[in-house]
């Protein structure tokens, strides 16, 4: 890493319109060659930081500089849905990038260890090929700074290995946002920590995990702190009160003791307030007797073509079935079909409510409004009382009900499709990566109400340690068949 700055942030304030500030007089550079996180909870204005960099965004007050001539690069969360069309030769010629179209891709897809035809359509590749297309996007762009938001979401772990190799060798600035923490550790040179209360930015050198434990000493430190001045505090007000009343000498103490109190007030320390954690909650189960879900066969990719697989696998109310397989071979095409039950091989009971987790937010309008998005999965006897409620248990509060879903952050439009799950009151959970974009503190809580749920579940993840908390009867590995 040299010496020279490529990127600093200058007292930069963002608001939208005269709403609240997102951001309040941050500071931080970035020096040429540097990897760092960008750390802070779900809506804490992170995104918003990656759009000032590039340019997406202008500063309401304040200044972001860039070096003449640095370029910069984003592999978003999620692939644009009107991209979905594009075959992947014309989703890397809207990037523009100078040269050879076809060796630019050729290089940046062996970086990512991205192997499929270039005609294929963006929109067909699994949410794992996709996660890799999207930093090959970044890449033929050759940027001097490289941003990355979420960037192991649907990777395997081969992917998220081969993603920390890149990385370590990289030789550009690297600014990523991540709630992998294993994965931060492996690269990660110092945080930019965001506090989503003060609305301003710390910096911290040291791995991920040495800035975590020095942020929560950090906390400690100020919490005692706290608790020492309004000791003090209190001390001196029942004093100030003791002796206002007594006139003359005492009078003037009283006087001095309050001006201490002020100052004592003053010196408090905004402590940092931890990121909120949603409530504990339950899936309420529709009950259904009988064989919930038959799968006799199934379509899986090798060497880019489908290929037929006798099974034969039934779940009943409280079966539960873990699905796995490297990237691309098709365990979300899979979901999808069985969901739109488009596959002969698949059968669901009918009137079977299926409530359908999808790792890209298929099952969510991104015009409408959070209030009827939620509307929408009320079943009978829900009035709009208890969907309020059950929605703020998930941080989806009165402010974010008016809001389009588009105008989410991921980790929003997640919690938003929990809610929904409690809301309908599903015979079937079908979860295609249900970790994907939440905030690593909400993890355990989800990873128990779904192992409390009574119906019958079939689950996809590459989250081990979320896995591990749920009971699964049967397990279905697609890279055995």
């Amino acid at each position: 890493m040299s010496d020279e700055v490529i990127l600093r942030f200058d007292n930069v304030v963002f608001q939208y319109g005269e709403k609240k500030p997102i951001l309040d007089e941050v500071n931080f550079s970035l020096r040429r060659g540097a990897k760092k996180t960008l750390m802070g909870q779900n809506g804490a204005g992170k995104s918003t930081i990656f759009k000032l960099i590039t340019g997406e965004l202008k500063p309401t007050e304040g200044k972001v500089a860039k070096n003449d001539g640095t370029t910069v690069g984003t592999a978003a969360q999620v692939l644009d849905r009107a991209d979905s069309n594009l075959t992947i030769e014309q989703y890397f010629a809207k990037a523009k990038a100078p040269g050879n179209l076809k060796s630019n891709i050729s290089k940046v897809m062996e970086a990512v260890n991205l192997t499929v035809p270039t005609d294929r359509k963006v929109g067909d590749l699994s949410g794992g090929q996709q996660a890799r297309l999207l930093l090959a996007y970044a890449l033929i762009q050759n940027p001097d700074i490289l941003l990355l938001d979420e960037p192991t979401n649907n990777l395997d772990k081969d992917g998220i290995d081969h993603l920390i190799g890149f990385l370590l060798t990289y030789e550009k600035t690297v600014l990523v946002i991540s709630h992998d923490a294993d994965f931060l550790n492996c690269f990660t040179e110092g945080v930019i920590y965001l506090d989503v209360f003060t609305k301003k930015t710390e910096m911290y050198d040291g791995d991920y995990y040495s800035v975590v434990e020095e942020i929560e000493r950090r906390i400690e430190r100020e919490i005692k702190k706290n608790a020492q001045l309004e000791k003090a505090i209190l001390d001196n007000k029942e004093k100030v009160n003791f002796f206002a009343h007594k006139g003359g000498k005492m009078r003037k103490l009283a006087s001095k003791l309050k001006e201490e109190v002020e100052e004592m007030e003053e010196n408090k320390v905004d402590v940092r307030r931890e990121d909120k954690t949603i409530r504990e909650f339950k899936i309420p189960a529709q009950g259904i007797v009988g064989e919930v879900v038959k799968i006799k066969s199934i379509k899986i990719i090798k060497n880019h073509e489908a290929n037929i697989r006798e099974v034969d696998i039934t779940l009943r109310q409280h079966d539960r079935l873990l699905i796995k397989g490297p990237n691309g071979i098709g365990k979300s095409t899979l979901l999808r079909s069985l969901i739109n039950q488009t596959h002969e091989g698949v059968t669901i009971l009918p009137e079977t409510r299926i409530g359908y987790y999808s790792q890209d937010f298929a099952t969510l309008d991104y015009e409408q409004t959070v209030f009827d998005c939620l509307s929408s999965a009320m079943t009978e006897g829900t009035s709009v009382q208890d969907m309020r409620s059950i929605a703020a248990g998930f941080l989806v509060t009165g402010e974010l009900m008016g809001l389009k879903i588009k105008h989410l952050s991921e980790g929003q439009k997640g919690l938003v499709s929990f809610t929904r799950l409690v809301l309908l009151k599903p015979g079937l959970l079908v979860l295609d990566e249900p970790t994907n974009h939440i905030n690593f503190r909400h993890i355990p809580v989800i990873a128990k109400a779904i192992n409390n749920y009574e119906g019958a579940i079939i689950l996809i993840s590459h989250m081990p340690d979320f896995v591990k908390e749920i009971r699964f009867d049967q397990e279905l590995d697609l890279g055995r068949l």
